[in-house]
């Protein structure tokens, strides 16, 4: 399976207004790694796990196939930003304590990225592989149309592969001894603003935009604008799909 870009497009929207994982999830992954030397990022984008890594781990390999998102990623003190795909890493064999695919795993070539796994962690290292869904705001009204905007409006120029991660991973074979996760959860307090600018990152607007020629972020604008007031903020939420395992 070829790499398709998804998110070159919209890089700097991804950078600017993804939602950071919470530092619990770095240090619980570490806790479980046969040592804190090497952590692979794998997807990387612009780097949100990898710098949470770093604060665990003497050095982070954060590698993706896109130039374009590694150039709009911040750097980070112990943290190697390289260009590969996830079946060529470029790493010595058994060298990696733990590997990490955050909201990415559904766009791999999984057998192929299970090879490399096996051959880059060393023994007992640790794969993390994890996702979230569709955010919650606690308000009818502002969900309901964030997720008809999801499924209706975008709905038909999300990538192949998306109903994976919808599945919340379910879907997908994971050939390594589990180990049983606590939940976590990743947290914002965010204003109409700050979801407006999350939603121009997703891949199904990006490829509106190119299929079609038009934009559908203005309406989907004035719609949240008639239910949810400039100056109000609120707690979002995303539960995150959380498998761990072990070579």
């Amino acid at each position: 399976m070829a790499f398709r870009d998804h998110f070159s497009a919209q890089s700097r929207q991804y950078a600017a207004f993804r939602p950071t994982y919470p530092p619990e999830l770095a240090a619980y992954l570490a806790a479980l790694a046969p040592a804190r030397e090497l952590a692979w990022d794998v997807a990387t984008g612009q780097g949100q796990a990898a710098r949470l890594l770093a604060a665990e781990f003497r050095r982070v390999v954060a590698t993706d196939a896109s130039a374009a998102q590694l150039e709009s990623a911040d750097a980070c003190n112990g943290v190697e930003f390289r260009v590969a795909e996830s079946a060529e890493s470029g790493l010595e064999s058994q060298s990696c304590d733990l590997v990490t695919v955050a909201q990415a795993a559904h766009w791999l070539d999984l057998p192929r990225f299970y090879a490399e796994v096996r051959r880059v962690l060393a023994p007992r290292g640790v794969i993390a592989i994890w996702g979230y869904v569709l955010l919650q705001t606690g308000n009818a009204e502002i969900d309901g149309l964030l997720e008809s905007f999801q499924d209706t409006t975008v709905g038909p120029y999300w990538p192949p592969g998306r109903e994976i991660l919808q599945a919340r991973y379910t879907m997908i074979d994971f050939p390594f001894e589990r180990v049983a996760a606590p939940p976590f959860l990743m947290r914002a307090r965010w204003t109409r603003n700050d979801l407006i600018g999350y939603v121009s990152s997703w891949s199904a607007v990006a490829r509106f935009r190119q299929q079609t020629g038009g934009d559908p972020l203005p309406a989907f604008a004035d719609e949240m604008k008639s239910v949810w007031p400039d100056d109000t903020a609120y707690d979002i939420e995303w539960p995150l799909y959380l498998m761990v395992g072990r070579v």
